[in-house]
C-alpha cells in the first residue's frame, strides 16, 4: 500500500558546506613611512570620529581650527594637547608642517575652504557630501592636479567592514557578473531634532543615503545606470521637519538595485544589503550598520568572515589611510574627488526623482535640488 502524497517524507535538502572565508583587503591600510602633519578645520560634532580615529592611528595632528576657538581647544585637549588651536584658517595653511588639511565643515561653506587650501598646495580631506554642484566639484578636482596635490573625500562608509568586505568580494571576482544590489535600512534618525540637520530638505536620500549611493557606484565601477526613480514621504508620526521615508530604484542594463530608508523606526531596528552574482552572493545583516554580520555563498559553500572594527571610527580612519598611501605612492586615492562626483550624480538624480515624482537620468541633474 503506497503512503498518500502528505505522509511521503519531503527529500532532504543537501547540506551546504561551511568553508572558510577569503581573505580580504577590507581594513584601512596606512602607509608604512608617511607621517605628515595634519590640520583638522571645524571642530563641530563629527570631527570627535575624525580625531579619535587618527588618535588611533597614531597620526601626527599639529593644528585645529574653528571659527570659535573654545571648540579648537576643547578637541585639542581632548585628542592632541601638543597640538595648537586656533581661529585662523590662514594661519593653518601658512605652516609648514602641515601637509594635509582635514576640512568637516558643512557643504556650503566647504568650497571656498577646499580652494584655498589647495592653492596653499596643502593635500585635502574633504568631509562629505563633498559639493552642491557637479561643477564646482570639477572644478576644485582640476584645481588639485593644477597645484600638483591630492583632493579626497571622506566618504567613510567605503571602510565600514560589511561595506569593505563586500566590496573587496566583488572585486575579487567572487561573485561574478552582479545581477542585483539590494540595500534596506530601518532606524531612528529622530536624533538630528534641534541640530542643523534638521533644516536639510534631503536629509534621507542626501546626507544619509549618499553612503548608500556611493556603496552601489564603488559595486558598480564606471558602468552608468539608465536611470533611477525615487520618491520620499513623511512619516505620520515624525516630529521632525525632513521626510524620514525614502526609497530608490536604479535601473542599469542588467542590474537591479533598490534602496530602502526607514528613518522612523522605533522598534527592531535592521540594516541589510544583499548583492547577487553570477557566480555568488553575499549579505550582511544587522541591528544597525556598526554590527553586521556578513555571510558569502558560493558553489563552494558557505563563508563566514568574522570581520574586525566598526563603521565608527575605523570608516575615519580609512579615509585619510587611503589619502595618505596616495600621496606616498604617488597615485590617485581611490576616494578622490572626481571619483566621489560619480556618486554625487546618482545621489542628485535620486533627489530630483524625488521632487519631481518622474525617472532622472543619472548626470542630468548637475546642482543639488532644494539643498536647504
Amino acid at each position: 500500500m503506497t503512503a498518500s502524497p502528505e505522509k511521503q517524507a519531503k527529500p532532504a535538502k543537501p547540506r551546504v558546506p561551511i568553508v572558510p572565508a577569503p581573505a580580504l583587503p577590507y581594513r584601512p591600510r596606512d602607509p608604512k613611512r608617511y607621517r605628515p602633519g595634519i590640520a583638522v578645520v571645524g571642530c563641530g560634532g563629527i570631527s570627535k570620529w575624525h580625531l579619535r580615529a587618527y588618535k588611533n592611528a597614531n597620526y601626527r595632528v599639529v593644528a585645529l581650527c574653528d571659527m570659535m576657538l573654545d571648540r579648537a581647544q576643547e578637541r585639542r585637549d581632548e585628542f592632541f594637547p601638543e597640538a595648537t588651536a586656533t581661529d585662523s584658517f590662514h594661519e593653518v595653511l601658512a605652516r609648514e608642517d602641515v601637509a594635509v588639511v582635514d576640512i568637516t565643515t558643512h557643504p556650503p561653506e566647504r568650497p571656498p575652504l577646499v580652494e584655498a587650501a589647495l592653492r596653499a598646495r596643502k593635500h585635502v580631506l574633504s568631509q562629505k557630501p563633498f559639493v552642491l554642484d557637479l561643477d564646482v566639484g570639477e572644478r576644485l578636482a582640476d584645481l588639485a592636479d593644477e597645484m600638483g596635490v591630492k583632493l579626497a573625500v571622506n566618504q567613510n562608509a567605503r571602510w565600514a567592514p560589511h561595506f569593505s568586505y563586500i566590496r573587496e568580494a566583488v572585486r575579487a571576482g567572487l561573485l561574478g557578473a552582479i545581477d542585483a544590489i539590494h540595500c534596506d535600512v530601518h532606524w531612528d534618525h529622530s536624533w538630528v531634532k534641534g541640530t542643523p540637520f534638521e533644516s536639510v530638505r534631503h536629509l534621507i536620500l542626501y546626507d544619509f543615503g549618499i553612503h548608500w549611493f556611493d556603496f552601489v557606484r564603488t559595486i558598480m565601477n564606471d558602468v552608468m545606470p539608465r536611470r533611477i526613480f525615487a520618491s520620499m514621504a513623511r512619516s505620520a508620526t515624525q516630529t521632525i521637519q525632513p521626510a524620514l521615508l525614502a526609497q530608490t530604484i536604479i535601473e542599469y542594463e542588467s542590474t537591479q538595485v533598490t534602496l530602502i530608508f526607514d528613518g522612523a523606526t522605533q522598534f527592531d531596528h535592521l540594516d541589510r544589503t544583499l548583492v547577487v552574482g553570477s557566480q555568488g552572493a553575499i549579505r550582511s545583516v544587522g541591528p544597525s550598520t556598526e554590527h553586521q554580520r556578513v555571510e558569502l555563498t558560493t558553489a563552494e559553500g558557505i563563508a563566514r568572515p568574522r570581520l574586525k572594527g566598526t563603521w565608527f571610527p575605523d570608516g575615519f580612519h580609512g579615509t585619510m589611510a587611503e589619502l595618505l598611501s596616495a600621496i606616498a605612492e604617488n597615485r590617485e586615492p581611490t576616494h578622490s574627488a572626481r571619483n566621489n562626483l560619480a556618486s554625487l550624480a546618482l545621489c542628485y538624480a535620486a533627489v530630483a526623482s524625488a521632487e519631481r515624482g518622474e525617472a532622472v537620468k543619472p548626470g542630468s541633474v548637475r546642482q543639488l535640488p532644494n539643498a536647504i
